[in-house]
């Protein structure tokens, strides 16, 4: 039976009276007929009263049992929680919480694998899914991929990153490159490995699935976690790339890899150069001169030039002095009083122009400082340009695709009423690598 509102109940009552005064105006009823009709309107009431008691209880039973099952929750998710996992050796914990249905994640150093789940949940029972996830060094001679450190020259390619050969008619150099030590090259992960089952749990009665990190869930039932290729997302050459040089794809991640002569950086991406000439790592002569560049090292000998009027004398590894000229020989007087080696190790493509190096007399005796370009391979990358009273500046005007070696010399004369005092010369040897790190 409804319940009916107080509104209808008046209605009710107010329609038997009319109902009366109608009868009424034709024959008066007795006063027992009026009792009656009194006493059946009473029971409709507590009919109805009753009924609506009855709604009330029920409804105060639902909401009663609706807030115990919330406070239920609510005190679990507050008070209950897993214990807390392990940090794996080598590697970092991801994720504070570990209440239930909270994840945690894991991760490892550059160098380490990740065995074991990469993602793990808190269940009902206060118990982390899965097993305990443990770091193991990558194994250069087995099927994981090989990793780089500071006393490991192995290199995923066996590219020479030395420069090639160079001499000049001012000096002979011998280049010497680091042999490259044999590794394994880098691979993909196989299909199989880039296939897992998702981690589904159930909670109050909602089924929720999940994937270790770097897969993506896939499948009809959201059952199958398939790896994310995140170098085939970032590719090489563009902006957000993940490696600087080379990217390898392995399952839930990826690995950077870089050429011989260089050192994978402690952010896992970046390349470092190995300085050879510092570690000791070269093979040069003891009359040479080490010279580190990126991603390899040349091995350089100094020597003063041979001239026709002119004899020079070393007075340190790196600048050669004019001897005293007889009196009258405009050839040797013309011929540069001291000419001095520099060497630049410098990336392939360096943006343009920028400066290269700087020259400045430590004292004049004349009036005019010139500065200018007497000759060297590859001229049409530089200029000379006066920086200041005393100081002239060697740009690079356009870029420089490596390996390369090129020279510049610049030239400093220094002129009294416009006659020659002096002639100083610069020569400036530019070692390209054949990498943009």
């Amino acid at each position: 039976m409804e319940v009916l509102s107080r509104t209808e109940l008046v209605v009710v009552v107010m329609a038997m009276l009319s109902l009366h005064q109608l009868t009424s105006a034709q024959d008066c009823p007795s006063t027992h007929d009026l009792l009656n009709s009194l006493r059946q309107v009473e029971k409709m009431l507590a009919v109805h009263e009753m009924s609506y008691q009855q709604g009330v209880r029920s409804l105060r039973k639902k909401l009663s049992a609706l807030h115990n099952s919330t406070m239920t929750i609510f005190k679990i998710g507050r008070n209950a929680s897993c214990p807390k996992p392990e940090t794996p050796a080598h590697g970092r914990r991801l994720g504070r919480v570990f209440g239930v249905g909270h994840e945690v994640h894991f991760l490892c150093k550059p160098g380490y694998e990740l065995i074991g789940p990469r993602t793990r949940v808190c269940l009902e029972s206060l118990k982390w899914n899965g097993q305990q996830p443990v770091c193991r060094r990558f194994n250069s001679t087995g099927n994981s991929l090989p990793s780089f450190s500071a006393d490991a020259r192995a290199s995923s390619l066996p590219v020479s990153a030395a420069l090639s050969a160079s001499s000049s008619s001012s000096s002979s150099s011998s280049a010497s490159s680091p042999s490259p030590l044999s590794s394994s090259s880098p691979t993909s992960s196989s299909p199989s490995s880039s296939i897992r089952p998702s981690h589904c749990t159930h909670f109050l009665g909602s089924t929720r699935c999940t994937c270790d990190v770097g897969f993506t869930i896939s499948g009809r039932d959201n059952n199958i976690c398939t790896d994310i290729d995140e170098c085939h997302l970032f590719p090489l050459g563009q902006p957000g790339r993940l490696c600087v040089h080379q990217c390898v794809n392995t399952p839930g991640s990826f690995h950077c890899f870089c050429p011989a002569g260089y050192d994978l950086a402690r952010d896992g991406r970046s390349c470092t150069d190995i300085d050879e000439c510092e570690n000791r790592m070269h093979n040069c002569r003891a009359d040479q001169l080490c010279v580190n560049t990126y991603g390899g090292f040349q091995c350089v000998m100094v020597e003063c030039p041979h001239m026709k009027n002119a004899t020079y004398i070393k007075t340190s590894p790196m600048r050669c002095e004019k001897n005293p000229c007889m009196l009258g020989d405009k050839a040797c007087t013309q011929a540069p009083n001291s000419i001095s080696f520099h060497f630049l190790a410098v990336v392939s493509n360096m943006s343009a122009p920028r400066v290269l190096f700087r020259v400045s007399a430590a004292r004049v005796l004349g009036d005019t400082l010139r500065f200018g370009l007497a000759g060297g391979r590859g001229r049409g990358h530089f200029s000379v340009q006066r920086s200041g009273r005393q100081t002239g500046t060697l740009l690079l005007v356009s870029p420089i695709k490596g390996p390369a070696t090129l020279e510049a010399e610049v030239e400093m004369s220094e002129l009294e009423h416009n006659s020659l005092l002096g002639r100083y010369l610069t020569k400036v040897t530019l070692l390209v690598s054949p990498y943009e790190f």
